[in-house]
């Protein structure tokens, strides 16, 4: 081999060096940018990926409960359980099992997904239905939302209809029946 074929063989050498080296800044890169592209997901879109799936959410000072997703929203979720519907906070949630490996963004949500926590708690006072209000220090409270204000609810509980205010960052979760 002559040198002009030794020097072809080193410039070849030094291009595939060259390939695997940006190969493998490129795929460094990609990986970074998936990493940094994922802190945008938040825990309501991996949910409303998962609406109408079974799933199992721990709840602070509630527990474990199983049931099918219906509803999600940017602040709280609706679960359908056995015979019991749970309106759950958000912010409230320990864990969630059997959740969809990916996301919505929340620019492709329905209108409807924006409403607030005190829209469903809204809904529940329409109904007159009794419900069993689970806090985050695990008492509950049993009874009739009878008004819903910015910030809190107000339970009628009892036979002596006492009204209690509740701050909903107080709540975890809302148990009705259906």
């Amino acid at each position: 081999m002559g040198w002009e074929d030794e020097l072809f063989v080193l410039f070849d050498d030094l291009e595939q060096q060259a390939e695997a080296l940006y190969a493998a800044e490129r795929d460094a890169e990609v990986a970074d940018r998936s990493r940094a592209e994922y802190q945008q997901v938040s825990l309501a879109g991996r949910l409303m990926a998962s609406l109408d799936s079974a799933v199992a959410v721990g709840i602070a000072g509630a527990g474990t409960v199983t049931g099918s997703l219906e509803r999600v929203a940017a602040d709280w979720l609706l679960l359908a359980a056995q015979e019991q519907d749970w309106v759950v906070r958000l912010d409230a949630l320990t864990t969630v099992e059997g959740a969809s490996v990916r996301a919505i963004p929340e620019v492709a949500w329905s209108p409807v997904a924006r409403l607030g926590f005190g829209s469903a708690l809204r809904r529940l006072s329409e109904a007159g239905e009794r419900c069993v209000v689970h806090l985050r220090d695990g008492s509950r409270h049993d009874g009739t939302l009878r008004r819903v204000g910015q910030d809190f609810c107000e339970l009628v509980t009892g036979e002596e209809r006492r009204t209690l205010l509740l701050g909903f960052s107080a709540v975890a979760a809302v148990q009705s029946r259906r």
